[in-house]
């Protein structure tokens, strides 16, 4: 309980007035003139309030404190910190003896009676002091709790915007904070881009509480002919009270083309790390109600008021945290595109190996990256809950563009191979059987030679044309050998017992210019032609299958960071079966990643529906999908992940 410092004034005590309860003083602070700097109003009932500027004392007597209810109202208002902030219970020092309830109210103060008006004056100054001195302490607290509070938004903001990446949404939260601290109603953001003479102001961002923003993006030179531009070059807030007062054009035009009003306008620069102004934040009409709209002309009278010291400070402080940020945001910026070029200079190179694949890359990453997205919404299955991040799936879409990086490891001729016998094979083939046609023929002419000679004209003339007749069903057959070697040649499954006649070719033989025999197909030529399916040998077949060891080494070289880490394993497991037939690994079903095994149905559909290539025809996309569909009842590829590819039409994506 507050004890009121009394001090009586000599010769007080035979004052010959005597207050006897709350009339008496109330009639004692109306009449006598040494109260007249207080003002008395009544409250009700044996209660009045005494007021001294900005601080008041209600003080009631003992008909009231008696009664706990009536009394509760008056406590509650006193230790609430309101603008009563004393209560004065008044009686007699006998009645006080029973208030043990009420002696540990900090704003309570006794006042006996009887009493001297001299010494009722002093107890009156002393507790009007100590509600002044109170009210400070209490201002001072308001002060430290909005700081407190100011302190914890900044870290919250700092913290914010430190961890935010993209580019336009961190604008967007630099320009809301900014707002929201400041209790600006509109504002909006600048960035400079260009270098020397091309420097410029790129007009980011707008937002508006109080009417909808038709934003477009736009460019502003950088001068003293604007705001925004002033404040760039003094590198130092502008802040001002009224628009009104200046002719900045731009904000005029833009008032009379809305009906928004420009009023008070705070423009604070943002800087680098570097000491560089990089953009500005402009903040437009501080309300007196941050809730406020403002929507009547009248609005941006009573509510619109200028930008005070604080809230420069709080934008300026905020400003210096966004200028890094925003730096370290369009560095990030600048490393993306430079990564997304290597990656798409990548894809390039690798299509440039075998232009008719061209797309290919795209397409799977497109197909991977848009069943990824459709598998996050299932809401059943084996699958139900499995979530990817912004990053994950740009995770995705970069092991599809480089899932077949590794094939610039693959010689080119095997990689374009488009028949069973490479170009410069099949044409030494065929020249072989033009010498062989030769040969029959040179050794028929010879033949006929002799036996004109050595027999007489009719005798010589008939074997002759028994020659002739042997030639050219000799030359009808090399014909066929070669037709047949032809058609063996084309990248198709044989009919059955073809590879026997291509045994039945090789053993025939003839003689070189050296008169050597040589067989009309070599060994390496008929292992060539008798690939049952497709147009590689099986040494070949194991090169391009190394195009994944090749890809996987290749892109664990580079260091893709946390939030891309497993784009290597994502793009080597793209071959794998979920049965162990894969490769390179034969890794099974638990060890290949899920985006790999999405990738892996959306590498086979785009290889089977492609445009024709040299070594095989485009199928339509159903059949193609019932291909696939063979290999998941053959327990190679993910039915579920099949399911869901099938029934969203992930493949209309790319047809």
């Amino acid at each position: 309980m507050a004890e009121p410092r009394e001090e009586i004034p000599p010769g007080a005590a035979a004052e010959a007035v005597r207050l006897e309860g709350l009339e008496d003083l109330a009639r004692c602070l109306r009449d006598d003139p040494r109260f007249q700097a207080f003002k008395v109003a009544p409250l009700e009932e044996h209660a009045i309030e005494l007021r001294s500027g900005e601080v008041g004392l209600a003080i009631v007597d003992r008909a009231l404190w008696r009664d706990p209810q009536r009394l509760e109202p008056y406590l509650l208002k006193a230790t609430g910190g309101g603008r009563r902030t004393m209560l004065a219970l008044l009686g007699s020092d006998a009645d006080f003896g029973g208030l043990d309830r009420l002696r540990d109210q900090a704003a309570l103060v006794l006042i006996s009676v009887p009493a001297s008006p001299e010494r009722l004056l002093v107890i009156l100054r002393n507790c009007l002091e100590l509600m002044e001195l109170r009210a400070r302490v209490a201002e001072k607290g308001r002060w430290a709790d909005r700081y407190q509070y100011e302190l914890g938004e900044l870290i919250s903001i700092a913290r914010a915007i430190s961890s935010e990446r993209d580019l336009d949404k961190l604008l967007g939260l630099i320009l809301e904070k900014s707002r929201h601290v400041t209790g600006a109603d509109a504002g909006s953001v600048y960035v400079i881009e260009g270098d020397g003479p091309e420097r410029h102001l790129h007009f980011m961002l707008s937002q508006n509480d109080s009417m909808k923003v038709d934003f477009t993006r736009r460019e502003l030179p950088i001068d003293d002919r604007s705001v925004v531009g002033r404040a760039v070059i003094t590198r130092e807030p502008i802040n001002i009270a009224d628009m009104a007062s200046l002719s900045e054009g731009r904000h005029r035009a833009v008032d009379e083309e809305t009906g928004y009003r420009t009023r008070s306008m705070l423009t604070v620069p943002m800087i680098n790390q570097e000491e560089q102004v990089i953009g500005c934040i402009q903040l437009i009409n501080k309300k007196r109600d941050p809730a406020a709209r403002l929507t009547q002309k009248e609005d941006f009278d009573t509510e619109v008021v200028p930008f005070d010291r604080r809230a420069e400070e709080l934008c300026i402080t905020l400003a210096s945290q966004a200028g890094i940020s925003l730096e370290n945001a369009l560095l990030y910026d600048d490393i993306r595109r430079l990564f997304e070029s290597f990656v798409q200079a990548s894809v390039t190179a690798i299509e440039s190996r075998d232009p008719t694949t061209a797309g290919h890359s795209q397409r799977v990453a497109t197909l991977t990256v848009g069943l990824a997205d459709t598998l996050q919404r299932v809401d059943s299955g084996p699958y139900k809950g499995v979530l990817f991040t912004a990053d994950d799936l740009m995770q995705i879409r970069y092991a599809g563009l480089l899932h077949d990086f590794g094939k610039v490891g693959v010689r080119e001729n095997v990689l374009v191979k488009a028949k069973k016998l490479y170009d410069g094979e099949r044409e030494r083939v065929l020249l072989r059987f033009d010498y062989i046609r030769k040969a029959l023929e040179a050794e028929t002419t010879d033949h006929k030679l002799r036996l004109a000679f050595e027999r007489g004209r009719e005798e010589a003339l008939e074997a002759a044309a028994a020659a002739d007749v042997e030639l050219r069903a000799k030359l009808a057959e090399v014909e066929e050998y070669v037709a047949f070697v032809l058609k063996a040649n084309e990248p198709t499954v044989l009919e059955q017992g073809g590879f026997d006649r291509l045994v039945e070719i090789a053993q025939r033989r003839y003689r070189d210019l050296r008169g050597e025999e040589q067989p009309y197909l070599t060994d390496e030529e008929v292992r060539a032609l008798k690939v049952p399916r497709g147009s590689l040998t099986d040494e070949e077949r194991e090169q391009i299958e190394s195009h994944v060891v090749h890809t996987s080494n290749f892109l664990r070289q580079i260091p893709w960071g946390r939030q891309f880490k497993d784009v290597p394993a994502i793009a080597g497991a793209h071959h794998e079966k979920l049965d162990g037939t894969g490769y390179p690994r034969r890794l099974t079903a638990a060890e290949i990643p899920i985006p790999a095994k999405m990738m892996t149905i959306s590498d086979i559909f785009d290889a089977l529906t492609a445009k024709d290539r040299p070594y095989k025809r485009a199928v339509p996309y159903q059949r193609a999908l019932d291909i696939i569909e063979a290999d998941v009842k053959a327990g190679k590829c993910d039915a579920e992940l099949f399911r869901i590819f099938v029934e969203a039409q992930i493949y209309k994506q790319v047809l």
